[in-house]
């Protein structure tokens, strides 16, 4: 069996995650950074083009924009090169298109690499499971600094579909995203979600169970984004040979249910 580092490319370079990936790659003897790439006419040391990073290449690292992770799928596909995109924000249609690319090489496609809030999704669903919907409400918060520029946040709605897992019922149904004015007694079931962004906040997720007489609290705190690049980049060494599919971060660790 070779030994040899797997190539990984990074996308979105110039960007604070792609900076992050870079730093802890090249701490990694599993991988090494072959190439790194930014949107188009983006300069800097030692980027290269989209096609130049996808011809050098085992799996590419891409924490960019939904958009740019579907283009960037889709070539990848065609290049026959493994991706690893924690771009958030995504809709049922790019969502859609990156499990097509999927179909043709191997894609792990999740809202937050962290061991700690995908088990923390599963704390939530089974808490979910046993606490009925009628006597208790769920309320998802989350933090982010003000650069970021999707709401409520890709691990916020995570959480959100391991609660309405949890609960037996679709998402979309119960969700409710925002409050303001006049907005009526909270009806039961509701999965509630509040947001807040400022400063240089990480990464900050609680998910509440608030009953009458007691609160139940479970919750995630992000320190440094290392974090997330050090599960994009165990993702990269898990991901490079499987065969084509979407997998997501329960897959890598192997904490999927059956």
């Amino acid at each position: 069996m070779s030994t040899s580092p797997i190539r990984i490319a990074i996308a979105g370079a110039l960007g604070r995650m792609g900076q992050a990936v870079a730093k802890v790659a090249e701490g990694d003897p599993a991988l090494t950074v072959a190439a790194r790439f930014d949107r188009p006419g983006a300069t800097g040391d030692g980027l290269v083009s989209q096609a130049e990073a996808l011809a050098a290449a085992d799996v590419v690292i891409d924490f960019t924009t939904p958009a740019a992770s579907v283009a960037l799928a889709a070539a990848g596909a065609d290049a026959g090169v493994a991706l690893v995109i924690g771009s958030t924000g995504a809709g049922d249609a790019e969502r859609a298109a990156i499990a097509a690319a999927a179909a043709r090489t191997p894609i792990v496609f999740a809202g937050n690499f962290s061991l700690g809030v995908n088990l923390l999704m599963g704390l939530v669903a089974q808490a979910a499971r046993a606490l009925p919907a009628d006597t208790w409400d769920i309320e998802i918060f989350e933090a982010h600094h003000k650069h970021k520029v999707d709401a409520p946040s890709g691990t916020a709605l995570m959480l959100g579909e391991a609660a309405a897992a949890g609960r037996g019922v679709a998402l979309d149904q119960v969700a409710r995203r925002a409050r303001d004015g006049i907005t009526g007694a909270r009806p039961p079931g509701e999965i509630g979600f509040s947001v807040l962004r400022g400063g240089g906040i990480v990464g900050e997720h609680t998910v509440t169970f608030a009953g009458e007489e007691e609160i139940l609290t479970l919750s995630h705190s992000g320190r440094d984004r290392a974090l997330f690049a050090r599960g994009a980049a165990h993702a990269a060494r898990w991901v490079a040979g499987r065969p084509p599919g979407l997998y997501d971060m329960q897959d890598v660790l192997g904490t999927k249910g059956p």
